[in-house]
């Protein structure tokens, strides 16, 4: 049996058009529950903590104070490490691959304020019930993608500290 260029043309555009409209409706779900608001909140949120702890180390062990423009180039390096935009496809893969697109629908219109109708609430609390498995899949998939800032971190603080104690010895052999 062959099949004609012009059939396997539209197999493969139907398939497609499929694929692409449930990939829409992945992002779709994505906005309607402000996923990116939320996890823009917590990058900022960690990285404030972050720098916190940083802080509070090196003023323990060095007896400084981490000067402004190392807070904001660890700030920076976090902002970017963990923009959204970085991470939005393949958590709308995995939202993909982990509900039907049913679900999504179902969701969406929650997140929107559309209501619930009374025959969904079963479909609902299955779906609610993979939010576990899909946190753990998008939280491994940041972590599998993300460069991280650790290592530029330690560096300007180290850089600092060294530049502070030089700066210091300079000092008491002037004097």
């Amino acid at each position: 049996m062959r099949i004609s260029w012009p059939i396997l043309f539209s197999i493969l555009f139907f398939v497609s058009s499929v694929a692409g409209d449930e990939l829409r409706d992945a992002n779709r779900l994505l906005r309607a529950s402000n996923v990116a608001g939320q996890f823009q909140s917590m990058t900022q949120q960690q990285t404030r903590n972050i720098i916190r702890t940083y802080s509070s180390i090196v003023a323990m062990s060095a007896d400084v104070d981490l000067p402004q423009w190392i807070k904001l180039k660890i700030a920076a390096c976090y902002e970017q490490a963990y923009a959204w935009e970085k991470f939005e496809a393949g958590i709308a893969q995995i939202l993909l691959e982990n509900f039907s697109p049913q679900e999504m629908h179902l969701l969406t219109d929650f997140y929107r304020s559309q209501g619930l109708p009374p025959m969904e609430i079963a479909n609902f609390k299955l779906a609610i019930a993979k939010s576990e498995k899909i946190q753990q899949l998008s939280a491994d998939y940041i972590f599998a993608n993300s460069e991280g800032c650790a290592d530029q971190d330690s560096e300007l603080i180290l850089g600092y500290l060294a530049d502070r104690r030089r700066a210091l010895e300079t000092n008491i052999a002037a004097e």
